[in-house]
């Protein structure tokens, strides 16, 4: 049983790490522009508009074990509540699975998907080219960016500091995006810049 869930994972996660991004984002640049449709509310969201907001951009994937492994146990959600009830904060969801590939759902679905899993995000967008992902150089699910008040990336990599599928360990993992947004909140560099994320691969 071990063996074939090892096998499931290895399936989801090749290629996990290489990805080629069609664009070079590092920390303290500006975070590409973002136009797409909020599945939550059908409006046209844009990242510019919310320039004065620190935004955290989660790439998922709902079929990815470890997208399960965080939705699953609820840290997802514990994550995301967290960080909405800072002052400005905004949390955005985007799915850059393409078009007959594993993990691509229609608006509908991502909906769904969202009051399903009880999660707490301020949009959710489909981005059926790979443009967006691709811009960001997203390689996984789940793979996180925050970016801060003026529009410059101050964190991108993994959500926390332990990489196992295994939903048991979350609870006394480090959690990196917290811990980016309470630098933030301070005033201060954010100390843990950035990480290696941890994943599946991102199904363009």
């Amino acid at each position: 049983m071990l063996k074939k869930y090892s096998l499931v994972i290895t399936a989801f996660c090749m290629g996990a790490f290489a990805i080629p991004a069609s664009a070079e984002v590092s920390v303290g640049s500006m975070a590409p522009e973002i136009e797409a449709v909020d599945v939550m509310s059908g409006e046209a969201f844009k990242l510019s508009d919310h320039k004065g907001k620190v935004v955290v951009l989660e790439w998922t994937n709902h079929g990815c074990p470890f997208v399960v492994k965080h939705y699953g146990s609820g840290n997802m959600q514990k994550v995301q509540k967290e960080a909405l009830a800072q002052d400005n904060v905004e949390w955005v969801t985007i799915v850059s699975s393409a078009p007959g590939r594993q993990g691509h759902v229609t608006a509908e679905e991502a909906k769904a998907i969202v009051e399903k899993e009880g999660a707490s995000v301020s949009a959710k967008l489909l981005d059926e080219t790979g443009e967006i992902g691709k811009a960001y150089g997203a390689q996984t699910t789940p793979h996180m960016f925050v970016i801060d008040a003026e529009g410059k990336l101050a964190y991108m990599g993994a959500i926390d500091d332990n990489s196992s599928p295994n939903p048991k360990t979350v609870e006394g993992a480090k959690n990196y995006v917290l811990a980016a947004l309470s630098d933030i909140a301070a005033g201060k560099p954010v100390e843990m810049a950035q990480t290696r994320s941890y994943g599946c691969g991102v199904k363009y």
